[in-house]
């Protein structure tokens, strides 16, 4: 049994998702992971971590769009404004989605469906330094 940690970071540069799976199957194949599970972990509460498909860039533009219906951009709406209009609607969006995913690990590839892909869903409109940490447990 073994662990190992990775703080991992992505430059946004505004609201959308940032594909980060190629980066997550490097570091296990670099590691040589077998089989275990990893967890990952965002350390903001203004941005959040999906498993999504990464076939179709259409469902990403239909994402943010929902998301955007569903908490405005609009101060009149909220008690806690003092980053911006984006501020309370991000806290919001990451409030309903992901912070920690988990994934199992197995013949050191990640279970996953076809069209999956991990991405960091950026809520916030300007420019943000995004840390993920990453932690393995198996063998």
């Amino acid at each position: 049994m073994r662990q190992e940690f990775l703080n991992y970071q992505i430059d946004t540069n505004g609201q959308k998702l940032y594909e980060f799976t190629n980066d997550v199957f490097n570091w296990i194949k670099k590691n040589k992971f077998n089989n275990g599970i990893i967890n990952l972990s965002i350390q903001h509460t203004s941005a959040s971590l999906i498993v999504q498909e990464n076939a179709d860039p259409d469902v990403q533009t239909d994402l943010i769009n929902y998301f955007d219906k569903l908490a405005p951009m609009d101060n009149s709406l909220y008690t806690h404004t003092a980053e911006g209009k984006d501020d309370m609607p991000a806290h919001i969006k990451s409030s309903l989605t992901n912070n920690q995913i988990t994934l199992s690990i197995k013949d050191g590839k990640i279970l996953f469906g076809t069209w999956q892909g991990l991405y960091l869903f950026e809520h916030r409109l300007n420019a943000q330094v995004r840390k993920i940490v990453f932690h393995f447990i198996g063998n």
